[in-house]
C-alpha cells in the first residue's frame, strides 16, 4: 500500500468518526433537552386571555419538565411580531410562542408577512375561550333568533367589533351569512373593551367578544349573553346556549391559544413539548386558574391541533373572501 494510499484511507476514517460524533451529539442534546431555561414568547400585552393561558401553563410545564419556563410579552401587529421573532429564532425547542387565530388570519388577510407560511410548527392546542355575543341588558334580544329578527327590521342592527380580522369581525360575517336577510352595520372599534362598552351605552346592538372578558359586566348586569359560539356551553357561563343548540353550528369560533416551535425543532422536542403541555393542562392548579374566568382548557395531541388548524383556515378563509377582509 503506497503512503498516499494509506493517507487517504485514514482521513476517511477520522471523518467517518468526526460524523458519527456529531450525529450522537445531536441525540444525546435532544435527549438532555431541556437543560436550561425556556421562554414562552406571547404575543399580545399581559392581562389579556392568550397572556393568562400562556402563564398559567408555563407554570405547570415548569413543574412537568423540572425546568424554569420564563414567558415574556412581544405584541404588536396583530401578534405578527411575537410570531416572527420565534420563526426565526433557533430550533432547539428553548423559544417557543404562544400564538391565536391570528396565525391562520393575519396570511389570509395582510398583503405581506415577514415569515412563511409553515416557518412555525404547531406543538399543541393549549385552551379557548369562546366568543360570547352580548346585548346590553335591558334588550329586547333574548336568543339568536331575536337578534336576527332584529336585523329584518328597517333599521337593522349594529354589530361592534374590534377592527378588521378580530374575532367579533368574524362572528358579525357568520351572523349575515347565516341569517335569513337582514341588514348588518358592522363598526369597528380600537378594542373589544370599547367595543362592549358601546354595547351598554346603547350606541351599538350587539358585540362577541371572548368569554374571560365579557363574563364581569354580565355578572355585573350590563349585559346579556344569548350564545357562545363554541361547540358546548363553558364551564362559567352555563346559562348560556351554543350556537348549535339554537340550531346555528356554523356559527363556530372561540379565542383559542396553542403552542408552536420554530420549524426544525426536533421531533423528540415537539413530543417532549407537547407531552408537557397535556400534562400542566390537566393539573388541577392549572384548571382552577382557567375555568372559573371562562378559559376552557384543551389538551390533545399534535395530530390533533394540526386537524384542528386546518380546519380553521378552510372555514374561515371563504369568509375572508366573502367579506374581502384587508388589512386597516
Amino acid at each position: 500500500m503506497t503512503r498516499s494510499l494509506a493517507f487517504r484511507l485514514f482521513s476517511r476514517a477520522c471523518l467517518t468518526v468526526v460524523l458519527l460524533a456529531a450525529g450522537s451529539s445531536r441525540v444525546l442534546a435532544a435527549d438532555a433537552w431541556p437543560n436550561r431555561p425556556i421562554r414562552v414568547i406571547v404575543g399580545f400585552g399581559p392581562g389579556g386571555a392568550n397572556d393568562l393561558v400562556a402563564r398559567a401553563v408555563a407554570e405547570g410545564m415548569a413543574r412537568e419538565l423540572k425546568q424554569t419556563v420564563i414567558v415574556e410579552n412581544k405584541p404588536g401587529a396583530g401578534m405578527t411580531l411575537g410570531a416572527d421573532h420565534v420563526a426565526k429564532s433557533p430550533p432547539d425547542g428553548y423559544t417557543i410562542f404562544t400564538g391565536a387565530g391570528g396565525i391562520i388570519t393575519n396570511p389570509l388577510i395582510r398583503s405581506s408577512m415577514p415569515y412563511r407560511d409553515g416557518d412555525l410548527v404547531p406543538v399543541g392546542m393549549l385552551a379557548v375561550s369562546p366568543s360570547i355575543i352580548v346585548v346590553a341588558a335591558d334588550s329586547p334580544v333574548k336568543d339568536l333568533r331575536d337578534l336576527f329578527a332584529l336585523a329584518r327590521q328597517p333599521r337593522g342592527i349594529n354589530f361592534s367589533t374590534a377592527g378588521t380580522g378580530s374575532t367579533p369581525h368574524f362572528v358579525a360575517e357568520m351572523l349575515k351569512l347565516k341569517s335569513d336577510g337582514g341588514k348588518y352595520e358592522i363598526i369597528p372599534y380600537k378594542s373589544g373593551a370599547d367595543g362592549m362598552i358601546a354595547v351598554v351605552s346603547h350606541q351599538v346592538d350587539a358585540t362577541s367578544e371572548a368569554s374571560v372578558v365579557v363574563i364581569p359586566p354580565i355578572q355585573g348586569g350590563k349585559l346579556r349573553g344569548i350564545a357562545s359560539t363554541w361547540d358546548q356551553r363553558i364551564s362559567a357561563l352555563p346559562a348560556v346556549p351554543t350556537a348549535r343548540e339554537q340550531g346555528y353550528p356554523d356559527i363556530f369560533i372561540g379565542h383559542w391559544s396553542g403552542i408552536f416551535a420554530p420549524r426544525g425543532t426536533p421531533e423528540p422536542i415537539l413530543e417532549q413539548l407537547n407531552q408537557a403541555i397535556q400534562a400542566s393542562l390537566n393539573q388541577a392548579a392549572v384548571r382552577a386558574r382557567l375555568e372559573p374566568v371562562g378559559i376552557e382548557p384543551l389538551p390533545g395531541n399534535r395530530a390533533a391541533f394540526v386537524k384542528f388548524l386546518a380546519e380553521e383556515r378552510r372555514r374561515l378563509e371563504p369568509i375572508v373572501r366573502s367579506a374581502n377582509m384587508k388589512e386597516d
